[in-house]
């Protein structure tokens, strides 16, 4: 197992979760339980083994937040390097091999995102050519409008806080 201190983080503009403070001591709790929220999810999964390490892009408490986490799988085709996608919003993993920066992650959550949106739309299964994350509520035209409406609000309020 490889100590903190030996990672080198692959991404520039991330930091370890311990320095994480938001606008005030309200945002930064409401960060650390979406830090929780995020350990919860990557080992929900069996290929996750562990967290070794865990690093804020940034977000917004209770709103939506981008972490980094470098993770132990015993399956070798699992990146090391997981972004975590949480808040009010589905939830969502994406290896750093897929989005080099936080800029690049979360423009491929939202590409990610809308794509389900269009499938929804149509009230159908996403498939695997469709491209979409999975996401843990009926694809539905109603909870297509809802995601929709929630893209397009961190498209504008909270992209700034990853540029």
């Amino acid at each position: 197992m490889t100590s903190h201190t030996d990672n080198v983080v692959p991404v520039p503009d991330v930091f370890p979760v311990e320095q994480m403070s938001g606008d005030d001591d309200e945002d930064t709790a409401l960060l650390r339980g979406m830090l929780e929220q995020a350990k919860k999810y990557i080992q929900s999964f069996s290929w996750c083994d562990s967290i070794i390490s865990s690093y804020f892009a940034g977000g917004v408490g209770k709103v939506f937040a981008i972490f980094l986490f470098k993770i132990n799988s015993s399956r070798r085709d699992v990146d090391s390097w997981e972004w975590i996608f949480v808040g009010d919003m589905p939830p969502a993993y994406l290896p750093l091999a897929d989005a080099p920066s936080k800029m690049a992650a979360f423009e491929t959550y939202l590409e990610g995102m809308a794509r389900w949106v269009a499938v929804a739309r149509e009230g159908r299964e996403p498939q695997p050519e469709d491209c979409c994350p999975p996401v843990n509520v009926p694809p539905t035209p109603e909870r297509a409008e809802e995601l929709d409406s929630r893209l397009r609000t961190l498209s504008e309020v909270i992209r700034p806080f990853f540029e």
